[in-house]
């Protein structure tokens, strides 16, 4: 139930709403003086709507919005967080090279800038459709933090904040552009040279998210826009058509990079009825069904077909390059007849080959009688083993949301956990278009019920490679009323996590042989602050209580991993290579890739120790400040490593 306003009208208001009736693309936002987004005219717009002569002032092509400038400032800001492992959340710790992180996944794309810098082969994103009621990543950028405040609808326990984006509000685009163009920005950094994007959107942002994605990815690279039904009975809307697609944007990191193939239903390699010491192949007409002679003038020639319809010959000719066409030199037989690639309709269209590759593969032809019992030439069209182009609209079954997403996952899971969850066959198709080798890394970052690492496993049972993931999932509480939170799961990353344990063992139990080879674990890390107390003060604030604090620049409630995996992050090491650890006159050593990284933080360790490590020459070498007992012995370290190890490159925090 509405409130009064208990006030008088707001006739600017009114006024811009009878603006926007008349003249919809003189509308646009603007901040107001509370840092709120509101409805405003562009006046240069309307003048010139309202003018028969051309406005004076500079035009450009570009494509902005309220924000934009903060977004780029946030998405290039650093900050002091770190990524937490949590082994006891986690399946096959010790030897998975999966990657589950919790968090705000703006942090974690930052967290991954050195450690994954072009060496994730494909993104697979879902982000939340800007519809009015779902829940929309916010950053701290966009208001004041008393307004701010006003509009949270979830607050977690690190302080990661999400507010609705409510219909009342208008349905801003600005702020779902700056949401998704920050972590765009910081994603592309991530792809390899040979990498590609795919992300989902429905009808409310598609032309945004593709003015972004033209700006960030390059409209040159660019790969496809496919249509995918994933509602057969369509979503019911107020007004307008039943929505029953959404759309999948296809960018690659360069112009080089291409869609891959899709492998050919039953009914498609039904196709292809007769075989040969090459392959499958069907007969198709000669004659190319989409082009003209006017097109390619040398692909139009004659050829001569046995009026019995026993064979073909192709006979000696010369282009005529006056008249551009070729010449006969040789007789036809009387029992032979002229054929040209000539329609039902006299136009003269074209042969699907070149002279010259006819002339090359005769037992690639042969004459048939066409659809009106006419003798035609066809020829050999071979069953491509690698799959077939993907169609630029989905519409099987396999797609939908509801059979394939919703009670798939249910059918997992017993119970129905999530909304319309995506189609897992339209994921593992989405990643078979990317080309990815047999151990590529895809990175999903709208996680959500974990459908991409599903599909993964998935993929990799049927071809038998090693892809790996790495998901991230902001922690959004679940509804402590439904069932889902009943149930234990309270937020959506543990259901995304008890998802991956159940289809990994699920899968897993299908198996005959090779079990041990299909790795079906994960590593959890979760986005937290620093590993590192705050130790810098002014000369003013030191006083007889925080004297106890300045004992330890790390955190009391840190581990040894916690501080081995941020060394990782800021030496920019993957997280998922193995690692072990082991015991040295009491002192834990870990060592982490065979030597990659070898790592002490006990306090006051013993020359013998260092020793040790050195001799093991790491490539790197990492000890607490506080590791040594005095600045002699922390010399002492340096000058070990120099007569040992000299090439390890040793550094302490």
């Amino acid at each position: 139930m509405e409130k009064m306003k208990m006030e008088s009208v707001d006739m600017t208001e009114k006024n811009i709403e009878k603006i926007e009736s008349l003249f919809p693309n003189c509308i646009t936002e603007a901040l107001d003086e509370n840092g709120k987004l509101k409805k405003a005219i562009n006046f240069e717009t309307l003048k010139q709507m309202l003018s028969k002569e051309i406005i004076d002032g500079d035009e450009a092509y570009e494509f902005t919005w309220v924000g934009k400038k903060a977004a780029i400032v946030e998405a290039n800001k650093p900050i002091r967080k770190t990524l937490r492992p949590c082994i006891e959340e986690s399946v096959n710790w010790n030897n998975t090279e999966n990657i589950y992180i919790e968090g705000d996944n703006l942090d974690a794309l930052k967290l991954l800038q050195e450690s994954y810098l072009g060496k994730v082969d494909m993104i697979y994103i879902d982000p939340p459709y800007n519809t009015g009621s779902n829940l929309i990543y916010r950053n701290n950028f966009y208001q004041s933090e008393d307004e701010y405040s006003k509009n949270i609808g979830i607050i977690d326990e690190h302080d990661n904040k999400l507010f609705i984006n409510t219909r009342s509000n208008g349905r801003f685009h600005s702020d779902w552009c700056s949401m998704i163009y920050s972590r765009l920005l910081l994603a592309r950094n991530l792809l390899s040279l040979n990498g590609m994007i795919a992300l989902t959107i429905d009808d409310s942002e598609i032309e945004n998210i593709t003015a972004i994605m033209n700006e960030i990815f390059g409209e040159e690279n660019h790969l496809a826009t496919i249509v995918v039904k994933n509602n057969p009975s369509g979503r019911s809307t107020v007004t307008g058509a039943a929505i029953s697609h959404e759309y999948v944007l296809f960018y690659g990191k360069n112009n080089t990079v291409k869609l891959g193939r899709l492998p050919r239903s039953e009914k498609q390699i039904s196709r292809y009825k007769e075989s040969d010491n090459i392959g499958r192949y069907e007969w198709v007409n000669f004659r190319k069904h989409g082009g003209y002679k006017e097109d390619a003038p040398k692909m139009y020639y004659p050829i001569f077909i046995k009026k019995d319809c026993t064979s073909f010959r192709i006979p000696k000719l010369s282009w005529n390059t006056t008249i551009k066409e070729y010449d006969i030199l040789e007789k036809i037989n009387t029992d032979e007849f002229i054929s040209y690639p000539i329609d039902e309709n006299g136009r003269c269209r074209r042969w699907k080959w070149s002279l010259e590759r006819a002339l090359l593969n005769p037992s690639e032809m042969k004459v048939k009688l066409d659809k009106s019992n006419t003798p035609a030439i066809y020829i050999k069209s071979r069953m491509k083993e690698e799959g077939m182009l993907p169609l630029t609209v989905w519409d099987e079954t396999k797609y939908s949301s509801t059979e394939y997403g919703t009670n798939y996952l249910k059918d997992l899971m017993g119970k129905k956990y999530f909304d319309y969850p995506k189609s897992i066959y339209a994921v593992m198709d989405c990643i078979r278009l990317a080309n990815i080798n047999d151990s590529g890394i895809i990175l999903d970052f709208f996680s959500g019920s974990a459908t991409t690492a599903h599909a993964v496993f998935n993929l990799n049972i049927i071809d038998r490679k090693k892809r790996k993931f790495i998901m991230v999932q902001l922690p959004e509480k679940c509804d402590e009323n439904s069932e889902t939170y009943n149930d234990g799961y309270k937020n959506i990353c543990e259901v995304g996590k008890e998802r991956i344990r159940r289809a990994g063992k699920t899968l897993k139990d299908t198996m005959k042989t090779d079990k041990n080879n299909f790795d079906t674990g994960f590593r959890v890390f979760k986005v937290d602050s620093t590993n590192m107390n705050n130790i810098f003060y002014n000369p003013s604030e030191y006083s007889q209580h925080i004297l106890s604090s300045l004992e330890s620049n790390i955190k009391s409630d840190r581990s040894d991993l916690d501080l081995l995996f941020g060394c990782l992050l800021e030496w920019g090491l993957p997280l998922s290579l193995p690692y072990n650890s082991e015991e040295i006159e009491g002192y834990t050593v870990h060592n982490y890739n065979n030597g990659d990284l070898i790592a002490c933080f006990d306090e006051d360790i013993p020359d013998s120790v260092i020793k040790h490590i050195a001799k093991k020459q790491p490539l790197r070498a990492i000890f607490r400040d506080g590791s040594f007992a005095s600045s002699p012995a922390k010399i002492n370290v340096g000058e070990i490593f120099k007569s040992l190890a000299p090439d390890t490159r040793v550094k302490v925090i």
